[in-house]
């Protein structure tokens, strides 16, 4: 009988819990892969800033059509995230109180662009603001022109930058606890001032995450402003479209486009650093 009543209390013992050691052990199958994975995103980079001539970096940095490039991007790249902010802030926070089918549709039309081919996306604007486009007629007519100006730069980089902005936001405000809303309108706060006072202050990390991504991806977008805003040296020129120009042999060395291109590489990894600092020390 104790035989049995030992082999039957083995039976109900529970497993043993996995440690934390072994929880965490990667499978050997994954290592492969994983380690080609990382040089396929590594080794080009490597092989890039390995074709650097740092000597002369200084002097390609100042060159006129360097600059020219880099103040154009940061200027409307930074416009662009102003406009990612005052149009996406309101639409995420439609969207984060959204129920139902319409919402479901509602977030499929705010991701589009992400997966849109950037193309694509400049040629619906050229349909809607250009020449013989739905609006474009009109407002030509009331003297405006958008297609290949510095704006159409900036509404092509808002294009494809939104849905970041869009989507963080929509995410923080999700998981912020509806408590410090129903305590400040219980106090008397109407609803404008509870979002600006009490809901986008708690979700700062993510309102800050998704600007410098906006930005970050603003920064590099290069389809849509080349097919909605051309490629016009101090107008249009952006970073991108400055290191696709070089490659063409239009009068921009390849020097320059490989230090507009470590640039933008350093602007990145910057932008990478803050947003996943951030995400760190919410975490903590």
């Amino acid at each position: 009988m104790s035989g049995a009543a030992n082999e039957a209390g083995i039976a109900r013992r529970p497993p043993r819990r996995a440690t934390s050691r072994t929880r965490r052990a990667v499978p050997a199958l994954v290592i492969g892969p994983a380690l080609l994975g990382g040089a396929l995103l590594v080794l080009p980079l490597i092989a890039l800033l390995s074709r650097m001539n740092w000597s002369e970096l200084p002097a390609t940095l100042a060159a006129p059509e360097t600059g020219s490039a880099l103040l154009l991007s940061l200027g409307t790249a930074g416009a662009a995230a102003l406009c990612c902010v005052a149009l996406g802030v309101p639409l995420a926070v439609v969207l984060s109180r959204a129920r139902g089918w319409w919402a479901v549709l509602l977030r499929g039309i705010v991701t589009l662009p992400l997966v849109l081919p950037p193309l694509v996306g400049g040629l619906a604007l050229l349909s809607l603001l250009g020449r013989g486009g739905v609006l474009g007629d009109a407002l030509a007519d009331a003297g405006i022109r958008i297609p290949f100006t510095t704006a159409a730069v900036v509404i092509a980089q808002t294009f494809v930058s939104l849905p970041f902005l869009v989507i963080s936001v929509e995410s923080a405000l999700r998981t912020l606890t509806p408590a410090f809303a129903d305590a400040a309108a219980t106090l008397g706060a109407t609803p404008a001032a509870t979002l600006f006072r009490v809901t986008l202050p708690l979700i700062r990390t993510g309102l800050t995450a998704g600007v410098v991504l906006c930005f970050t991806r603003a920064l590099g977008e290069f389809g849509a402003t080349a097919l909605f805003a051309g490629n016009a040296g101090g107008t249009t020129r952006t970073i991108p479209l400055a290191i696709y120009t070089a490659f063409n042999g239009a009068g921009v060395s390849q020097d320059t486009a490989l230090a507009l291109s470590l640039i933008l590489i350093a602007i990145a990894l910057a932008a990478l650093f803050v947003v996943q600092g951030r995400a760190s020390a919410r975490t903590m």
